[in-house]
């Protein structure tokens, strides 16, 4: 989709959304309230250089302008892979970019992500999942680690990954799939702007001590990831004994 379109989609009481190289940053108007947007596209890799600028925004909202909602828009391919990035640290700039949202949230900011392209690994991980409410486009391609990838890592066979991948939606990419492990709390379609509204609206605004992630418990009820409330909660109980 192109960007000038989802904007359209997304915002119809309008915005004024700069497209400076990969990132996305600026205001746009829910029910004619203001909402600070801030993202990525052209499918970005997430460098040093992003992850700051993206983080400044954040900063700049809760600076200037408290209480106001945060909008993040996803479209990227992961964390930018070069020895450089590596060498700055790369995994440090994109846990700032982590705790600045963590900030923003425990001041008092309800903080929305769409994927609305692709959301791969570390750059979806940092810059959308840390949302209070994550979301998805029905088109949207989301996926953590391929099969191929998968199989040299954990050395089990592709195929075998393959066959679990038609059960499991643990092994499946795919909003879908991200949608049954509770990843995700909906797929919009052309009804954008209002599922927009309403994930604010039902955004809760959190206190200092953050927010009660409700993710393992959706994924369970979903079907799609049964095992992580459980064993959570064994955890929890033994650390208590």
């Amino acid at each position: 989709m192109a960007i000038d379109e989802l904007f359209r989609k997304l915002f119809p009481d309008g915005s004024t959304i700069a497209v400076e190289g990969d990132l996305l940053r600026g205001i746009a108007r829910v029910d004619g309230r203001p909402v600070t947007v801030v993202g990525t596209t052209n499918d970005a890799a997430i460098g040093v250089e992003l992850a700051l600028a993206m983080a400044v925004e954040v900063l700049a909202t809760v600076k200037h302008h408290p209480g106001r909602a945060i909008v993040l828009l996803i479209d990227t391919q992961g964390q930018r892979l070069r020895h450089r990035d590596e060498l700055l640290g790369i995994n440090v700039y994109m846990a700032h970019l982590a705790q600045c949202l963590e900030v923003a949230r425990r001041a008092g900011h309800r903080i929305v992500s769409l994927v609305y392209g692709r959301a791969v690994s570390g750059g979806y991980i940092t810059g959308g999942m840390m949302a209070d409410s994550c979301h998805a486009l029905v088109s949207a391609e989301i996926s953590v680690m391929n099969l191929p990838a998968m199989a040299r890592v954990t050395k089990i066979p592709q195929q075998r990954l393959e066959e679990l991948a038609a059960s499991s939606p643990v092994f499946a990419p795919g909003a879908v799939n991200y949608l049954a492990m509770g990843g995700l709390a909906s797929l919009w379609g052309d009804d954008a702007a209002d599922a927009l509204r309403t994930a604010l609206d039902a955004t809760p605004v959190s206190d200092a001590h953050g927010r009660t992630d409700g993710r393992r418990a959706a994924g369970t009820a979903r079907g799609g990831r049964t095992m992580a409330g459980p064993v959570s909660q064994r955890v929890a109980g033994d650390a208590l004994d």
